[in-house]
């Protein structure tokens, strides 16, 4: 069993979290069940991928989460392409979230190789 406050791949995960909570605020009231909740919530589920694999007993169980995160970031990673595209964020804050969520889901590609050679 991990901590996993200390793994930086969590604490990116979580700021591209907060990052998402914060620009879907801005979203239409018409959007309030479709994208704007959906795209926080495919957001936290990285982060929290993450910490339930670390809570487990087994390098397998982990890697099985960290995989369900990588999903859950290729879900993030739509939810912002469509955002962009419905004009709810600008192109700059798309690209910067983009980018931070790039680099976790790289992240999470390099501890899984990690977790799987330790085995």
């Amino acid at each position: 069993m991990r901590n996993f406050r200390d793994l930086e791949v969590w604490s990116k995960a979580h700021a591209v979290a907060l990052s998402a909570y914060e620009n879907s605020e801005a979203f239409p009231a018409s959007e309030r069940y479709g994208i704007t909740s959906q795209m926080p919530h495919a957001a936290t589920s990285i982060p929290s991928d993450i910490a339930e694999g670390c809570g487990r007993s087994s390098n397998a169980d982990l890697v099985r989460f960290l995989r369900i995160a990588v999903g859950s970031a290729s879900e993030l990673e739509y939810f912002l392409l469509l955002a962009r595209d419905l004009a709810f964020l600008q192109a700059a804050t798309h690209d910067t979230i983009l980018a931070d969520h790039h680099e976790v889901k790289r992240m999470l590609t390099w501890l899984i190789t990690r977790v799987k050679t330790d085995d």
